[in-house]
C-alpha cells in the first residue's frame, strides 16, 4: 500500500483591509505579508497575581522576530473573525489559558513598524493559572515587573519585539490604577 503524503498545512487566511481598516478581500497571510498589505492582529496581556506581565519568547522558526520576547499572546485576526475572538483563540493556543474577560486597552495603527497590522491590545487581567507555553508556537516565557521591563527596554531592546517597546513606552503595559 502506498504511503500517503502528509497534507500541506492550511495557510491562515486574513482580511486584507484599507488604510481606514475597512475590509477589502481575503488572502493567505503569507501573501499579505509578502505584499505588505494591511491586515489585523490581536495581542493579549496576561499578569500574575502580583501584577507581573508575562512575556512570551517567540519560537526560533517564526518569520518575524524569532527568539525575541513579545507580549503575552499575539496573533493575526483570521478572515471573518472578531478581534476579541482572535485574542481569546491566541491566548488558548499559545498559553493554554482562558480569561473570564478580555478588555481592550490600546491599539496601534497599521504602518511599516507594525508589519502593516492594525493592532488591538487586550488585557486578560491577573490570572491565577500559570501559562503553559505551546512548544509549537513559543520557546517559553517569563513574568517581569515594570522595573525589570524598563531595564530590558533600556539595555536589551534588540531582545524585544517592537510591540513590547512601543506599548511599554506608551504606558500601556503597566497602567496606573
Amino acid at each position: 500500500m502506498a504511503k500517503k503524503a502528509n497534507p500541506k498545512p492550511v495557510e491562515e487566511m486574513v482580511d486584507v483591509v484599507d488604510e481606514n481598516d475597512r475590509e477589502l478581500l481575503v488572502m493567505p497571510l503569507g501573501e499579505a505579508h509578502r505584499q505588505g498589505l494591511y491586515h489585523r492582529a490581536a495581542m493579549v496581556l496576561v499578569y500574575d497575581p502580583a501584577g507581573r506581565l508575562y512575556l512570551q519568547k517567540r519560537a526560533p522558526h517564526k518569520d518575524l522576530y524569532p527568539g525575541r520576547f513579545d507580549l503575552s499572546a499575539t496573533g493575526h485576526v483570521q478572515a471573518g473573525e472578531a478581534r476579541e475572538e482572535a485574542a481569546a483563540r491566541e491566548l488558548h493556543e499559545e498559553l493554554g489559558l482562558t480569561a473570564k474577560t478580555l478588555t481592550p486597552v490600546d491599539a496601534a495603527q497599521a504602518s511599516r513598524e507594525t508589519a502593516y497590522e492594525f493592532v488591538t491590545v487586550f488585557s486578560a487581567g491577573r490570572l491565577t493559572d500559570p501559562p503553559r507555553p505551546n512548544p509549537e508556537e513559543l520557546a517559553g516565557g517569563m513574568f517581569v515587573d515594570e522595573a525589570e521591563l524598563a531595564a530590558l527596554v533600556r539595555d536589551y531592546r534588540d531582545c524585544l519585539t517592537p510591540a513590547v517597546v512601543h506599548f511599554f513606552e506608551k504606558g500601556t503595559l503597566f497602567p496606573r490604577l
